[in-house]
């Protein structure tokens, strides 16, 4: 039994120190900020020695126990922070989404004639690109990597573009709509991809979480004044930083998943192979839908399945 306590404990702790880590930093800071308005720690130090052992145990067990909680509460907000961050706004807010976004077309247009130009110098027949050309094409490329490819795709925000360019470019490179047959994609990929994409994912949800944290340290504002330059510079950094970094990561592996595992799907479909990539244009979009309602029609035949043990 007391292996199995001592096994237990550390698995807790280790649990508690990857869910709670950040919420730890917040509270010590808030610690901090009530340091520096009562001159010190002292009355909360003092109440505590003057306990008896069980009372001191059980309220380091509260502290921690609140300190999970509020890991966990925080949490259940980044889903809809990351939403917000990408642009996904309430209806009212359309005339400052539309601005946004006409500003963003306007860039994206000029980096898109700008590619053109810079590829015929790079591509050409008679191509001979010196360095500076070479460097302005790649800064140019990888902003129109990006963006989705259409203009009616564009999001008001940073995060939102590169977000929408994984989701739509799926979908113009193979006919394939992200949203509907990454579900089904997601239980093919492999072991090691699957885990690639969830620790990016956790990345980006905790550079998310980081914004959060940043404005509820705003909260410690009546005990100290520093509270508003450190929580907002954090949600800054959060959000202008660390955000747009990890979704461009997470947005990468997204869409390499569907190129390198797509024809899995195709395959434990039992969906004939397409043969060229045209074909495959037209064969994802009919597979998109035969995903979303079904079909009762005699095309296409049914290929073999794969494998029980295929994957």
């Amino acid at each position: 039994m007391d292996k199995f306590w001592e096994a237990a404990g550390t698995k807790l702790a280790d649990r508690w120190a990857a869910v709670s880590g950040p919420a730890l930093v917040f509270w010590l800071g808030g610690l901090l900020a009530y340091a520096r308005d009562h001159h010190g720690v002292h009355p909360l130090t003092d109440w505590l020695t003057r306990q008896k052992a069980p009372v001191q145990l059980l309220t380091v067990a509260v502290v921690l126990l609140a300190v999970a909680a509020s890991a966990v509460a925080v949490q259940q907000f980044v889903t809809p922070a990351l939403r917000l961050m990408a642009g996904y706004w309430p209806r009212w807010s359309g005339f400052v989404r539309d601005r946004l976004v006409a500003r963003v077309r306007v860039k994206a247009v000029a980096d898109s004639q700008e590619w053109h130009r810079l590829g015929s110098l790079v591509f050409g027949p008679d191509a001979t690109p010196d360095v500076d050309t070479l460097r302005c094409f790649a800064e140019v490329d990888r902003r129109v990597q990006l963006h989705p490819g259409s203009l009616n795709a564009l999001m008001p925000t940073h995060v939102g573009n590169v977000l929408r360019a994984a989701e739509t470019r799926p979908g113009d490179k193979y006919g394939l709509d992200a949203v509907t047959v990454w579900p089904r994609l997601w239980l093919l990929l492999p072991e090691t991809a699957r885990k690639e994409l969830e620790v990016t994912r956790l990345a980006l949800d905790r550079g998310v979480a980081a914004a959060l944290w940043g404005l509820l340290f705003l909260t410690f504002t009546p005990w100290t004044l520093w509270a508003v330059p450190i929580g907002l510079m954090a949600t800054a950094v959060a959000v202008f930083f660390i955000t747009p970094s990890r979704a461009e990561v997470y947005g990468q592996l997204v869409e390499s998943a569907f190129d390198v595992h797509r024809t899995t799907l195709y395959e434990h479909l039992r969906w004939p192979l397409p043969n060229n990539p045209r074909d495959e244009q037209v064969q994802g979009r009919a597979l998109t839908t035969y995903l979303r309602r079904g079909s009762d029609a005699d095309l296409p035949i049914f290929a073999t399945p794969p494998p029980a043990d295929s994957r």
